[in-house]
């Protein structure tokens, strides 16, 4: 199920149009499943390339993109489980830099999980040609948002990844976060991000506080617990 619009809070950090409407379409172009064969016959989707399916998990990606410190501390958990060292590196990379905090752009709690409107970045898409959006349900309720991109859409994503550095770090990112996800779909994604007591417990309508000074704790620790292993490794 796709989310009415809560209200914003003044004075939050806020992204450019220009921003929100590159990250997505990065996001898309990465997410994005091949359209059914159902899809391709609307004529207006005769030509995409892929699909999105539900606003849902569209916002819970963009949560992370958005909130490096939540980012960080999923590649711990990642690497507790898998004891994959690569993630502990990553996670380390984020938390010893300013990132956390410098580009940190915090989403309202909504009753769906974490939600920023994304109305101007696809408006933004969709004049331009990249991008079309399906609605699914009734006139009085809808039910879903379908996101398909369209060959320009991955035309200029791949122009984006190869050609302008100033878009590099979300296009780092999104590769991460997609990592991260993996073949979750939007419910997934927000189980997993209700795991966070400071996600679940935000008042509703509130920005979604921090983690970053919890993940750096935590990273502390298992940097030390990994240095002690790789000591005791050495010694054996």
């Amino acid at each position: 199920m796709d989310h009415d619009q809560p209200q914003a809070e003044a004075h939050a950090p806020v992204t450019s149009r220009e921003q929100d409407a590159v990250r997505i379409l990065l996001l898309i172009d990465g997410a994005c499943e091949p359209p059914s064969q159902a899809d391709l016959a609307d004529p207006g989707l005769a030509g995409a390339v892929g699909v999105v399916r539900a606003q849902v998990k569209l916002q819970k990606l963009d949560f992370w993109l958005r909130n490096p410190d939540y980012l960080a501390d999923e590649l711990l958990t990642d690497y507790e489980n898998s004891g994959e060292r690569p993630l502990l590196k990553r996670a380390e990379e984020i938390l010893n830099s300013e990132e956390p905090e410098v580009r940190c752009y915090p989403m309202l709690r909504h009753h769906f999980g974490a939600y920023e409107p994304l109305e101007d970045a696809l408006a933004v898409l969709r004049s331009a040609g990249l991008l079309v959006r399906r609605r699914r349900g009734t006139v009085q309720r809808v039910r879903q948002h379908d996101y398909f991109l369209l060959p320009s859409g991955r035309a200029v994503a791949a122009e984006i990844t190869t050609t302008y550095p100033v878009f590099r770090y979300y296009v780092d990112r999104v590769r991460l976060v997609l990592d991260l996800a993996g073949e979750s779909g939007g419910s997934e994604l927000k189980a997993r991000q209700y795991l966070q007591r400071e996600y679940a417990e935000a008042e509703m309508g509130s920005r979604i506080g921090s983690v970053s000074g919890r993940a750096r704790a935590r990273l502390a620790r298992l940097r030390e617990q990994a240095e002690a292993d790789d000591s005791a490794a050495v010694e054996a």
